[in-house]
């Protein structure tokens, strides 16, 4: 796939990626954005995006050009890209998506159908902002180009750390750092990776203290209310990474983390150390993810929630038990 090709004669170009957009979302979106600017510069590049945490405003290049409102005077894009998710889950930017008269749809999810009439997935790559580095002329990435992929790939390998890292992903990185980022590596891993404001480490410390063992400790549980994150002055974006503090807890091998976003819905991390595939639980559930990270959106009570993933990990534990 060449990206340039695909939008050749197209006058109006939108992207967006999934709601609560995560860095490689945006990463890889602003860094698409930035790429075709630089070679398109006569061509209209729109970016749509919901709210982004604080540490990734501060440092993605361009974050000023994302149309946050989802409004456009543009009533039929030339091409629409669907970054990092189907576009179930395009939030407002759907409709957009939908008319557009080319649609592409570039993800790293196993669990995207593929939905635009181009569809690049590739579950073995670590990030979507790996695909557009693959996908781009690498002799023409400038230093904003480079920051953002750099951002998407830390924040969704946790540093090079999980299980999708491969040897390609540390040669990308190798090269977008090669392009002299500002501020530099280090500086951003620590801003956006593990950076956390006094809030945020405080609804951690809220959701470890009253987190929960099952299944005689092989899996953790924990569940924030909407009045508890009321209490803190806490939204959606200040959730990042509790799911994956839960799963360093010893002995386990599947953490829930679960927050409410309104009465009787909750948002439903999963994480996993390879013995449980998530990505089939909360598909299950209507979400979608990797085998070691998924989330979906549940409408029950919490402990109907925790019931029922749980009777998901039994049912998934029993059929490997039955293969060995």
């Amino acid at each position: 796939m060449n990206i340039l090709e695909e939008v050749r004669g197209a006058r109006t170009i939108g992207i967006a990626g999934h709601e609560n957009p995560d860095g490689d979302a945006i990463g890889a979106s602003m860094g698409l954005a930035l790429y075709l600017e630089k070679q398109l510069p006569d061509v209209r590049i729109d970016v749509f995006a919901g709210d982004v945490k604080d540490s990734i405003r501060r440092y993605m290049p361009g974050i000023e050009q994302i149309r946050f409102d989802y409004h456009t005077d543009v009533e039929r894009y030339d091409v629409f890209f669907d970054l990092d998710t189907a576009s179930d889950r395009l939030a407002g930017a759907k409709p957009y998506f939908d008319r557009a008269v080319r649609k592409i749809n570039i993800d790293h999810h196993e669990s995207n159908p593929g939905d635009g009439d181009v569809n690049y997935i590739r579950p073995e790559a670590s990030s979507t902002c790996e695909l557009i580095y693959d996908l781009i002329d690498p002799a023409k990435i400038t230093e904003p180009v480079a920051r953002a992929l750099y951002i998407g790939i830390i924040t969704d390998t946790g540093v090079f750390k999980y299980s999708n890292t491969s040897r390609h992903t540390m040669e990308a990185a190798g090269d977008l750092i090669s392009h002299h980022l500002t501020p530099e590596p280090g500086v951003l891993i620590n801003e956006i990776f593990y950076g956390k404001t006094y809030l945020q480490n405080q609804i951690l410390g809220r959701a470890l203290l009253e987190s929960m063992l099952f299944r005689n400790g092989t899996c953790i549980v924990s569940v924030i209310d909407h009045r508890t994150m009321e209490f803190y002055h806490v939204g959606p974006k200040d959730m990042d990474g509790i799911a994956s503090q839960l799963m360093l807890t010893e002995g386990v091998q599947c953490a829930i983390f679960m927050y409410e976003v309104k009465p009787m819905t909750y948002k439903v991390s999963l994480r996993s150390d390879g013995s449980i595939n998530v990505a089939d639980i909360a598909r299950f559930y209507g979400g979608g993810g990797h085998e070691r990270a998924a989330g979906c959106t549940c409408n029950a009570l919490y402990h109907d929630i925790i019931n029922n993933i749980s009777d998901s990990i039994d049912i998934q534990m029993k059929r490997k038990a039955g293969k060995q």
